[in-house]
């Protein structure tokens, strides 16, 4: 069974940074593309960043380019994502997910297997 388990989330002050961490268990993490998304009630679910199961291809969302960086470590089965310059619309619940495919997905829908969250406050 997959699971995903997220880490890292905390309260920043603006201008901050925060890593997150998301191990992955129960399957084979050189397969999959991971995604990370955040979520702020009563806001929907949105797309952060994407990562190919290579590491090579990279998306992110226009909101935080340039900020944000995802990375993965195979050999620990984990994906990071590194983030800067924290602002505080940044302030949300911040969700693994994983899919079983080769393109990177930006979609919600597209993803099969999601974390619990982590939550990251960012205070002006």
């Amino acid at each position: 069974q997959v699971q995903l388990v997220e880490s890292g989330g905390g309260s920043v002050q603006t201008g901050g940074s925060l890593k997150l961490s998301c191990a992955a268990s129960g399957g084979a993490f050189s397969t999959w593309n991971m995604g990370w998304f955040r979520q702020a009630p009563p806001k929907e679910r949105e797309f952060v960043a994407g990562i190919s199961r290579t590491g090579e291809t990279t998306y992110y969302g226009d909101s935080v380019k340039g900020r944000f960086t995802i990375s993965t470590d195979n050999d620990k089965n984990t994906v990071y994502l590194q983030m800067n310059s924290l602002k505080p619309e940044d302030t949300a619940i911040y969700y693994c997910a994983a899919r079983r495919s080769s393109n990177v997905a930006v979609t919600t829908d597209l993803y099969g297997y999601w974390g619990k969250g982590t939550l990251v406050n960012v205070s002006s």
